[in-house]
């Protein structure tokens, strides 16, 4: 299979060219698979909410969708996740509440690249563990996109690459799956239109880069369920007033992360020991560096207002300023 994009291959950007796109690749994957089973890893970002449209499209109950909850996504995620697929699409969808068996793992870990290596690990072997319970599948499905093989080139060729092409890699060698990998000429924006097309919804096509160990990295420190929980909150109370002002479309990114630290406020006339909610909001292009949304003042201040007020733990909201470099734009 040839993995370089054609130069000739035009740039699918409007619905028209997405519906040919869409058809071609319902051919192909139906010529690959034929009548046998293909597994998928859907973790509700946009590359593998879109593969799974298209593939549900093309062969149905043949593809089987996994969906691990490792207690660690954003607020109604999984929830939308089994709306969409399990619902709406009736897609065969195996969900699994993982949230535990995460969070145990990570009771007292606060080492940033430690927690990613036990989410990355335990995400790998939850999923193995349900591979090995289903019979007949031959294929895995992934939301590869041509970044990602245009990295793996660079890093074939010896040069230094962001990161090799993996996606759900790592997997046992039990299990032994051809790959099906519909997306795998397309860039980002591309996928964006091609999900559209397929009738997702706007919010999960056009679903904002969360990190893998999500919420994990935006709990700063050792992950405590209480603070997980005010994390998860804020950061819906954040997205939901930056969908009602319009930034929500216009900032690349945006969120809370909480660091484990806390300081002392007031509430109700008593002493009150909560947490600093830190607000993140940056423009980028390459996310090599970013610059600083200018959120207005009337916006921060409904913001502040409503997770001081509605969001147990928390006392204080920040603003970080800092651009890339010299700041990240993830804070672990």
């Amino acid at each position: 299979m040839n993995n370089l994009r054609p130069e000739s291959m035009a740039r699918i950007t409007t619905k028209e060219l997405a519906d040919a796109f869409i058809a071609e690749q319902v051919a192909e994957v139906r010529r690959q698979v034929g009548d046998r089973r293909v597994l998928l890893a859907l973790s509700g970002g946009v590359d593998s909410s879109v593969v799974a449209a298209l593939l549900v499209k093309a062969i149905g109950k043949q593809l089987i969708c996994v969906h691990v909850n490792h207690g660690l996504m954003r607020k109604g995620e999984s929830e939308a996740v089994i709306d969409v697929f399990g619902k709406t699409l009736d897609a065969n969808l195996i969900y699994i509440d993982a949230t535990d068996r995460f969070l145990d793992l990570l009771a007292g870990v606060s080492d940033p690249e430690s927690k990613r290596k036990i989410i990355g690990k335990e995400f790998i072997e939850v999923f193995a563990d349900e591979a090995r319970k289903l019979e007949g599948v031959e294929f895995l499905a992934q939301g590869t996109i041509y970044p990602d093989i245009l990295e793996s080139v660079k890093a074939a060729e010896g040069k230094k690459a962001v990161k090799s092409h993996h996606n759900v890699g790592g997997l046992p060698e039990d299990l032994k799956f051809e790959l099906v990998e519909p997306l795998r000429l397309l860039f980002k924006d591309e996928v964006r239109v091609v999900g559209e097309a397929l009738g997702l919804p706007h919010a999960m096509v056009y679903r904002q880069p969360f990190p893998g160990p999500g919420l994990g990295v935006r709990c700063l420190g050792a992950i405590t369920r209480d603070r997980l929980h005010a994390l998860r909150e804020a950061d819906a109370i954040l997205r939901e007033e930056f969908d009602n002002c319009g930034l929500a479309e216009s900032v690349w990114q945006y969120f809370i992360a909480i660091p484990d630290i806390k300081s002392v406020g007031v509430k109700d006339d008593s002493r009150y020991e909560g947490w600093p909610a830190i607000i993140r909001a940056v423009n980028t292009r390459d996310a090599m560096t970013a610059t600083i949304e200018e959120i207005p003042y009337a916006v921060l201040h409904k913001i502040v207002n409503r997770i001081t007020n509605e969001v147990e733990g928390i006392n204080r909201v920040l603003y970080d300023l800092t651009p890339k470099p010299t700041g990240t734009i993830e804070w672990e």
